[in-house]
This record gives C-alpha cells, structure tokens and sequence, in this order.
C-alpha cells in the first residue's frame, strides 16, 4: 500500500502542476490545485479498504468460479484452487489499485474542492468511518444479488427487440 500511496502523490503532483517556488495563478487554477488536492486526500482515505474490497468480492464471487473450474477440470485439487483464488484476489487489488490512481482527477470533475472536502468530513466521523469500512461487503452483496438478474438481461432484452421488430415487420 505505501508504494501505491507513492504513486498517487506523484500522480496528483503531476496533475495539479506543483512548482517550486511561487507562481501567479488564475483562481480558476487555485480551485483546481485545492480540489486536486482534496480528491487526493479522499482517495488516500479509502485506499486502506481495497485489499478487504477485494477479498469480500472474492468471497461472494468466487464460488461460482470454484464451482465452474470444478466443472471443466474435475481433477483440480485443492492446493491448485486455492493458488487460483490468491491470484484472483491479487489480480483484483492491483486493478482497484489502478483505478484509484485515475480517481482524483475524476473527483475533481463532479466535486468542488468545497464538497470534496464535506465529503472527507463525513469519512472522518463515526458513520463515515463505519461507512468505508462495511460499503465494500455492502456492495459485494448488491453486486451478487445482481449477478443472477444480469445473466438473465441478454435473453430479456433479445425477447423483447425480437417481438418489436417482428411487429414492425423487421423479422419474420
């Protein structure tokens, strides 16, 4: 984690512009470098919850994959399983990884440096630190309890384009 921490400082130094010494700068610019630095401070925040993100999306994901592997290679042992899910997981936290590094800037394009650091705020009391801590589990449910109405959506969505292309004589 402190070599991500790294790379997002550089990453924000490089997108807010820091000089050394003073420079004039529009307000338009001060704004910038203020939300900049806020978004930055929001995402270093949230960074310590990305391995435990990972592990509860394993957790609630990974035995539809077990079951899968266990389908196509039904002599796969429980050493093989468990490396494949380790890698699973790592795989997951250096893509979230990566994805924080593009987040300050996004932040900075939907939040003032006002809100951003309202936002900071909230994460630093109770709730808020309760918050970073169960969203991931939270949203590790929400996004099983999709998965099966997802699989479903593309024969739904073929149903339903057939039988209004049928009615505009587009198909037969």
């Amino acid at each position: 984690m402190k070599a991500l921490r790294r790379l997002l400082l550089i990453a924000a130094l490089a997108l807010i512009g820091i000089r050394c010494g003073p420079s004039p700068a529009t307000a338009q610019n001060t704004q910038s470098s203020e939300a900049m630095q806020a978004a930055m401070k929001l995402v270093l925040l949230s960074i310590d919850s990305m391995p435990n993100l990972a592990n509860q999306t394993t957790a609630q994901v990974w035995p539809a994959l077990e079951s899968s592997l266990r389908a196509r290679y039904p002599q796969i042992d429980g050493a093989t399983l468990n490396q494949l899910r380790n890698e699973f997981e790592r795989i997951q936290t250096s893509l979230m990884s990566e994805m924080m590094v593009e987040a300050p800037a996004i932040y900075v394009r939907h939040f003032t440096a006002e809100e951003l650091k309202e936002i900071m705020a909230f994460y630093q009391t109770r709730t808020g630190a309760k918050t970073l801590k169960v969203m991931p589990q939270a949203m590790a449910e929400i996004q099983t309890s999709m998965m099966p109405r997802l699989t479903a959506l593309p024969e739904q969505v073929n149903q339903a384009f057939d039988k209004i292309l049928r009615q505009r004589g587009y198909v037969k």
